[in-house]
């Protein structure tokens, strides 16, 4: 084997070993039961969070779920995560983009839809026909700022 071969070998091995070093760091494995979820909130009735993984505060991956009660709305706001990923759990979710609430733009999001929001999105939801939930993935630290809308 020439010498350029052996030195790619022996680059992709240590490449290897230290992605297997990285997952073995990470910890033991989280596994929570849905009867383990404690969903919380400010209020009873309001839209409550339970953290799966991680801590949504810190830097890092994080996965939460959030149950919105039926007919609650979320007004414009966005997220400063770098990465975010929502996936519709349950219900059905009615989504849109902008920084001013508007139903005739909300599209149907039903269970099973998967979707991902860039940095500083602004957008809105609105449990319209039930309670839903999402399981949102993301880099923390996450946060919210609300957008103040018109009076009309």
């Amino acid at each position: 084997m020439s010498v350029r071969k052996s030195w790619l070998v022996a680059s992709l091995c240590a490449a290897g070993m230290s992605v297997a070093a990285y997952g073995q760091s990470v910890g033991t494995g989280v596994v929570k039961l849905p009867t383990e979820m404690e969903f919380k909130g400010p209020l009873a009735g309001a839209t409550q969070t339970a953290v799966l993984y991680g801590d949504p505060t810190k830097p890092g991956l994080f996965v939460t779920r959030i149950k919105f009660p039926p007919g609650a709305k979320s007004l414009p706001h966005w997220h400063p995560d770098e990465v975010r990923t929502v996936a519709v759990i349950s219900g059905t979710l009615y989504f849109s983009v902008g920084e001013q609430w508007d139903e005739s733009k909300l599209k149907v999001y039903p269970a099973g839809t998967f979707f991902s929001e860039p940095p500083k999105t602004p957008h809105f939801t609105w449990a319209k026909d039930g309670e839903v939930i999402i399981q949102v993935t993301g880099m923390g630290p996450t946060g919210r700022t609300d957008i103040p809308q018109e009076k009309k």
